[in-house]
Parts: C-alpha cells; structure tokens; sequence
C-alpha cells in the first residue's frame, strides 16, 4: 500500500497489522534527547519546531557523515527508548512512528 503524508486518521483506518506500507512525504527524525526536549516544550506551553498532527517519526540514529555530506547513513534506532516520551506527542496527534524492537 502507498501512502503519502500526512499520515491522517482516515488513512490509517485502511491498515492493519503487518501491511506493508510504502511512505511518500516529510517524515521527522528524532531519538531519545530530541523526545525530551519535545515533552519538555510541550510541558511549558511553547511552540513546537515541527507539527506533530498526522505526523510521523523516525527513530534515526546516524552515523557519521562522509567529507562534504551533511549526515552519514542512517538506521533505525531501539523504538522502547521513546516510550516515556511517546503519550504527550500522541496527544498532540501523531500518527507514526518507525524504529525497531518492542514497544511498551
């Protein structure tokens, strides 16, 4: 299935578990520190730098970029170490998240 974002809920209703998806569209990255920081700003009512609604995330761990490339490869990070953070954003309305390993 192809879907492009944002990820709304009504796109969401024609998934099931262990669909394959192909994504077309902006999706954020970010790990552990950069969840804080979310949860932090979302705890003191400031402006978020991305919308969050309808919005997925990539847990990306990079590595380090080649001479004259902006990032290195990137892979996915352990998907467990956002869970403490994860309540807040859905909230917030996101709809997606990508990693690996379990989930709380």
């Amino acid at each position: 299935m192809k879907i492009n974002t944002p990820l709304t809920k009504d796109k969401l209703k024609s998934l099931k578990a262990g669909d394959l998806v192909y994504i077309t569209g902006k999706i954020y990255t970010a790990r552990d520190a950069a969840h804080k920081k979310l949860v932090d700003m979302i705890n003191n009512n400031q402006e978020l730098p991305i919308p969050i609604k309808d919005s997925i995330i990539y847990y990306v761990g990079p590595t380090p970029a080649k001479p004259n490339e902006p990032i290195g490869s990137c892979g996915p990070t352990t998907s467990y170490r956002m869970d403490p953070f994860l309540n807040p954003l859905l909230e917030l309305g996101l709809t997606g998240s990508i990693g690996k390993g379990a989930r709380s």
